[in-house]
This record gives C-alpha cells, sequence and structure tokens, in this order.
C-alpha cells in the first residue's frame, strides 16, 4: 500500500510541469500589483481551463518573482489555475 501511494505521489508530480504548459494562455492588463500580499489584479479575457469569462479579478502570485516582472498598465499573457484552493497566476509575460 505504501508503494502504491509514492508511486501515485511521484506520478502526480511529475505530470504537474506537462499540465502548466498544457494551460491556455490569457490576454490581459495588470491593473495593481501589491507585493506585501502577493497578489495581483489582472483585467482579462476568458479562462477556460477555470470556466471563468471575461472580468477584472484579483490573484494570488505563484511565485514572487511574477509580482516583480511587470508592473500596472502592462499587457500580459499569463496563465492561471486554482492552486491550493486558490485562484493563482502559474506564468505570466509582458506582451506588446
Amino acid at each position: 500500500m505504501k508503494t502504491t501511494t509514492i508511486a501515485l505521489f511521484a506520478a502526480a508530480l511529475l505530470a504537474t510541469p506537462a499540465l502548466a504548459q498544457s494551460m491556455p494562455k490569457v490576454a490581459g492588463t495588470v491593473q495593481k500589483i501589491d507585493e506585501s500580499a502577493e497578489k495581483i489584479t489582472i483585467k482579462h479575457g476568458p479562462i477556460p481551463n477555470l470556466d471563468m469569462g471575461e472580468m477584472t479579478m484579483v490573484f494570488r502570485a505563484g511565485n514572487k518573482d511574477v509580482l516583480k516582472e511587470v508592473k500596472a498598465g502592462d499587457k500580459v499573457q499569463f496563465t492561471a489555475d486554482r492552486v491550493n484552493g486558490q485562484l493563482t497566476v502559474t506564468s505570466i509575460q509582458k506582451t506588446k
């Protein structure tokens, strides 16, 4: 039983990067950065994997580097997912 549980856990960890790569990139505009709370507000288009329409909302930053890569007013492409029950930006990059 222990071996099966460990094997399933290892398989889940290995699958995570593949899942992140297959998430849809969403266009948006950064509205606000709150570094102390590790949050980012983005006005965005539909996010299919979260069944979410176009809106402005606050996301948790997947890591602190996400908050340093962009500033308010930047146009971005990003991915988002539920991480530990919280809507989280998992990757972000500036666009023109």
